[in-house]
């Protein structure tokens, strides 16, 4: 496991679920997960816990905008939001909303890359980002599906200082400098995020968490109202499965059956 206290500029620090029914996703993740919540009904945003530190978000799709759809959003720390607000530009993306106070938590602009994969840059106030991570029931990493990855690679290299790295099917965005993960982890610590070709055209960002059994937490999602939407199967030392909330929220499941 790892427990954080704070990100540096330019890591991947936080992921939130946007939903429309935050009681009913509060519901939803907190069987699959085991998640317990903090709720704040004045800012519709509901923080989720696991053994008592922040593991993620659940924010309002509604309040964000009518046409707004439930996703899980990866939100990259940074020193200002207006900053990289003011910068997105001449990186080749674009600034969707903001930059905002979500006081007293912090301030974000959400922006999206030249594919028009959507994420958030996040300056921290109150709430410095995810507490726990790299467990099960924890967040793991975030993955960019586009089908432009040298733009991608660019981009997130103007904007962040990333450097990719080609291994296979998946490349790795590094940040030089930054220590992260497990000492026994199969990459290096210093991976910030991974990327593989979309395949469909399309560009987004998914979201993995680490579980300790794959194939409970399918059925569990799917007795809760979600959809299985690739059912776990063996993949390298994890034992995957890709699911959706009721709201079609996409989020993956890693459970970890073997030491690479």
């Amino acid at each position: 496991m790892s427990e954080r206290d704070g990100f540096p500029n330019g890591v991947p620090c936080s992921v939130t679920c946007l939903a429309a029914d935050i009681s009913a996703a509060i519901d939803f993740y907190g069987a699959v997960f085991g998640w317990t919540f903090e709720t704040d009904p004045e800012v519709s945003f509901a923080v989720a816990r696991l053994r008592g530190r922040e593991v993620a978000g659940i924010g309002s799709r509604t309040a964000a905008g009518p046409d707004v759809a439930a996703a899980w959003i990866t939100n990259v720390r940074v020193d200002s939001a207006d900053a990289a607000a003011a910068r997105v530009a001449d990186a080749g993306g674009s600034l969707v909303a903001g930059p905002m106070d979500m006081a007293p938590a912090g301030r974000l602009s959400v922006l999206a890359d030249p594919a028009g994969a959507v994420f958030c840059a996040w300056e921290p106030l109150a709430r410095q980002g995810a507490e726990l991570v790299n467990e099960p029931s924890a967040w793991a990493m975030s993955l960019l599906r586009t089908p432009d990855e040298d733009g991608a690679a660019a981009f997130y290299g103007a904007l962040f200082g990333w450097e990719s790295e080609a291994g296979g099917p998946i490349s790795l965005f590094r940040l030089p400098g930054f220590v992260g993960g497990e000492p026994q982890q199969p990459v290096p610590r210093d991976v910030v995020a991974a990327m593989m070709d979309g395949g469909d055209g399309s560009a987004g960002w998914a979201v993995d968490f680490w579980i300790a059994d794959a194939d409970a937490a399918a059925a569990t999602a799917e007795r809760s109202g979600g959809r299985v939407l690739e059912p776990p199967a063996d993949a390298g030392p994890f034992r995957r499965a890709v699911l959706s909330d009721p709201e079609g929220a996409v989020f993956s499941v890693s459970q970890l059956v073997r030491l690479p």
